[in-house]
């Protein structure tokens, strides 16, 4: 008869997440798992896998943990969803005291260029958000937020480049002002 798990899987994987988050991948070793998670190292290899599987599936969790399309199509006016979703992130960046900035950039800069697996998620990701600031922008030209000269998928590949900038300087020197200014010219970009 099969033993019933002594913890909580979600729980374990929001921990891992956390671990895998604050150091990365290659900083991470199965001990300080085993010492996070507080499961023994079989109990990780028999739920999750080993440290790349459990790495893949926090990935996902953080993944998860924000729609973008949902925020970016809510009905009325495009351009205050998009600056609201900016200033989130810059809000995000700042709040970040661990300075741990975002699973997805940290995962592009640390594993991608070496890990097909992480590289697919990343870009898929990615992809999803540009698509996201696409439809977001494709509605600001249609209801006049935008001139019609303005092509919404360029702008979202502008957008997509400089959201990622802001991840990158937020966990590197969070400098509220600049962030903050990066926006704004962004946002003047995106107007008659």
């Amino acid at each position: 008869m099969a033993r019933t798990k002594e913890f909580d899987p979600d729980v374990v994987l929001d921990r891992a997440l956390d671990l895998f988050w604050e150091r990365g991948y290659e900083a991470t070793s199965m001990a300080d798992l085993v010492e996070r998670l507080g499961i023994a190292r079989a109990s990780i290899y028999g739920t999750f896998g080993g440290k790349h599987e459990l790495y893949m599936k926090a990935l996902e969790r953080y993944l998860g943990r924000r729609d973008v399309v949902e925020v970016l199509s809510q009905p009325g006016p495009a351009l205050p969803a998009v600056r609201a979703f900016f200033d989130a992130y810059v809000a995000e960046c700042l709040a970040d005291e661990r300075r741990r900035g975002c699973m997805v950039v940290n995962s592009a800069v640390e594993l991608a260029p070496r890990d097909p697996e992480v590289a697919r998620k990343v870009v898929a990701s990615w992809a999803q958000l540009e698509t996201a600031l696409a439809s977001a922008l494709t509605r600001a030209r249609a209801q006049g937020e935008i001139p019609r000269d303005k092509d919404p998928s360029a702008l979202a590949s502008f957008l997509l480049v400089l959201l990622q900038g802001v991840r990158v300087l937020g966990r590197a020197d969070p400098d509220e002002r600049r962030l903050r200014a990066a926006v704004d010219r962004a946002m003047d970009a995106l107007r008659f």
